[in-house]
Formats: structure tokens, sequence, C-alpha cells
């Protein structure tokens, strides 16, 4: 008959494996939430919002709400990086599907500039702002959820890939209903009523979510904290005050990857339509079948983690995606279908050797005390600095200077940032570390 600690490990180990379902599959609505708002922010909010304005001004205000998201997700991560340290994982997930699903739906009832003027956009980018706030707070708990179980020890590479595998499967899905209610109504009545059908549909996907995070129990790692009364009663205050530094380099440790992501994924959309002269269901095709490729990249980046570091994945990472960006837009520019599909399938793959191992990394590099705060904060500052203002900045470029140089330029930029923040930060890794053991610390550094 098998022994208590036998039965404690099997049903551990059945309940990381329900969280890591859980943990994909939510993280995969949640970034369908907020993709698909990214698709119709590219694609058709310039003129249902913004209709007196010019295409690329349209664009760029359209964007600009897309954008009120980012700025809001930090306060997320703030907001349940607190809870999600103090009263745990678990509970904090159910309240960000809430919030990012209920923000969906609502921006598919939200009524345009010929129904009630500006105030359209303002009720947009209001639930925009609720959107941010919950996928703030979703990211850390969906990633820790994933890690902290301790079967997770000696693959948290390959496990903390996982969430991120969300990203890109939401980004399908998201693609998938776009395209579908595109094709299945009349552009007239699209542009009337059928582009609210992929919001509308998030709650039934909301409803999924819920139904499989309310089955998962709170993290072993966790669990350990409260039994050691190790738990802080204002984590965010404690990691501001004691690894502020930390908070800083794994923000902009981010750069070339948050930036290249919404330049690959949401201004090409607007660049091949509006620039290249691609139809908008070719261009939607050609990121849809990048996503479906990035589903295992992803997963293959984070597992190669596992096997030569997660620092080092990161450092080529960053080396190649310095070296992509000019063949990137060469590519684009050539005119050519094949090549074309090329450039956007390549770049989700050049992009997930960082995003695929990145999760783990930015989780191990915390403290168990403040792990959420830590994670989440660090990963969500840098949709202030680098992922929310990147399409804005590509726009902005492209029609002052009609030339993709300078948007290649900046890209290149945000990777020699992201190089030297990598640079000071310490390999922390499965191999070396059990994972709650308090990052080490420096000379320059105080912790307690």
């Amino acid at each position: 008959m098998p022994s208590t600690d036998e039965n404690k490990s099997q049903s551990d180990s059945k309940m990381a494996r329900r969280a890591l379902i859980a943990s994909t599959a939510g993280s995969a609505i949640e970034w369908y939430d907020f993709y698909v708002y990214g698709l119709s922010a590219a694609l058709v909010f310039n003129h249902l919002f913004f209709p007196s304005s010019s295409p690329y001004a349209g664009t760029l205000l359209a964007l600009g709400t897309f954008f009120a998201g980012f700025v809001a997700r930090p306060l997320g991560a703030m907001i349940f990086g607190h809870f999600g340290d103090s009263i745990g994982r678990r509970g904090v997930l159910i309240v960000t599907t809430l919030l990012m699903g209920f923000g969906t739906f609502f921006v598919g009832l939200t009524p345009t500039y010929d129904m009630v003027g500006i105030w359209g956009a303002v009720i947009l980018v209001a639930l925009r702002v609720v959107q941010g706030i919950g996928v703030g707070g979703d990211w850390g708990g969906s990633v820790l959820m994933a890690t902290e179980w301790n079967s997770a020890k000696g693959k948290r590479g390959f496990t903390g890939s996982l969430p991120q595998f969300g990203s890109p499967l939401g980004l399908i899905t998201a693609t998938i209903v776009t395209e579908a209610a595109n094709r299945m109504i009349p552009q007239e009545s699209y542009e009337s009523f059928g582009w609210r059908i992929p919001f509308l549909f998030s709650f039934l996907l909301t409803g999924l979510a819920l139904f499989l995070r309310l089955r998962v129990k709170e993290t072993s790692s966790f669990e350990e904290a409260k039994r050691d009364g190790t738990i802080r009663q204002a984590p965010v205050a404690y990691l501001l005050r004691h690894h502020w530094r930390r908070v800083l380099q794994a923000t902009l440790m981010r750069a070339g990857q948050h930036a290249s992501f919404y330049i690959f994924t949401t201004f090409v959309l607007t660049y091949g339509v509006t620039s290249l002269g691609q139809t908008r269901s070719s261009m939607l095709l050609a990121v849809m079948l990048a996503a479906a490729v990035s589903l295992g990249s992803t997963l293959f980046w984070g597992s190669m983690s596992d096997r030569i570091g997660r620092k080092r994945m990161l450092q080529i990472g960053i080396i190649v995606m310095f070296l992509f960006a000019l063949p990137y837009f060469g590519l684009l520019n050539s005119g050519i279908t094949a090549l074309m599909v090329a450039g956007i399938v390549l770049s989700l793959v050049v992009h997930d050797m960082q995003y695929g191992p990145q999760s783990s990394f930015i989780a191990e590099s915390f403290p168990a005390e403040v792990r959420y705060s830590g994670a989440s904060l660090s990963y969500q500052l840098s949709s202030i600095t680098s992922g929310g203002p990147a399409a804005l900045i590509a726009t902005a470029f492209m029609a002052t200077f009609n030339s993709t140089l300078p948007i290649a330029l900046y890209l290149m930029g945000m990777c020699l940032i992201a190089f030297l923040a990598l640079f000071f930060m310490p390999s922390v890794d499965d191999a070396t570390d059990t994972h709650d053991t308090p990052m080490p610390v420096h000379d320059w550094q105080t912790a307690s």
C-alpha cells in the first residue's frame, strides 16, 4: 500500500498537471481577449471611432487606445502582485480572469462614433484599462501556477514556457474568430456589427477559463511559505525597497522581445495593407501561420533553456533578433508573397528565442516571498517602456520617413538595451537553484 508521502507526491503531481493545463488554457484565453482588441485597433477602429482623421492619424489614435491597456498593466501587476504574494496565487487568477473577460465582452457592446461621438472612444479606453489591469495581474499568477509545484524542478524552462505558449494560441484564436466573422459577413455589415462578434465570443471562453482554474489548488511553494511564516504583509513595498534594481533589470531585459512582438503582429497588419497593398485577409492569415509555428518554437526554446541555461538562451535570442531586424523588413518590402510570408513566420520564431525561457528566468530572479510581485511588475512595466509604444512608434516613423529603416534601427536599439540589462543579471537556473532561494546579493545591493 502506498505510503502517505507517496500519496501526497501523486496528488501533487496530479494537481501540477491540472495547474499546467489551467495556466496554459487560461493564459490563451486572456491573451485572446488582449489580441482581439489589437487586431481590431489595427484594422477597423480607426474609422469606427475616429472617422474624421486621415488614415495614418486614425490608426495612431486607434493604437493609442490599444496603448492605454499597456499603461494599466503595471497597475494590475502591483494590485494583484500584492494579493498573490500575501493571500495566494489561485484566488487572484479567478479575479483576473473575470476582469479580462468582462472587459472584452463590453468592448463588443461599445457604441461607435456614429452613435455617441467621441464618447465611444472614451468608453473604449476605459474598458481597455480594465483589460490591462486584468492581464497585468494574470501573467505572473499563470507562470507561478505552472512552475511552483515541486514536480516542475529540473524542467522549469519548459513548464514556464507553457503559459507563454498561451500567447500564440490566443493570437491564433483571435485571428481565426476575427477572420471568420470578416469572411462570413459582408464588409458593410462587418463594420456595422460584425466586428463585435469576436469580443462577445469571449464570454464563452471566460467561462471555460474559470472552470479550469477553479479545479486547481494553491501551489506547493506558496503553501510552504505559509507554513514557514515567510509571507510578507506588504510585498510590493518590500520588493521596491530591497529588489528595485532587479525589477529595473528584468524590465529592460524585455525591451527587444516586447517591442518586436507588437511590430511583428500589430504594426505589420497596418503596414501590409496601407503601404504594401496586401489584403487584410492575406495579412491576417500570414500572422496566423506565424503564430501556429510559434506554438512549437515557444516550447522548444523554453525546453532548450533547461539544457544550456536561461541566461545563455536569452543572450543568443537577443543577438539573433538584432541581426534579424534589417532582413525582416527586406523580406516584407521585397513584394514577393513567399518572401513576405517567410519574413512574418520567421519573425516569431526569432522572437520566441527570448519569449519561451523568459518567464522562468524572471520568476527565478526573485525570492518566493515577493515572486508574484517581482515577476509581474518587472514583466508589465515593459508594457510602458517597450511593448505598448512599439506599434505607435513604428507607425509614426513610417508616416514621417516613409521608410522602414528607422523602424529596424529602433528595434536594434531596443535589443542593445535588453542585452546590457541582461548582462548584469545573474544566472539562476534549476540546475543550481531550488527556485525558493532568494536571488544572489551583490555588493551594491542590500537584501534581507
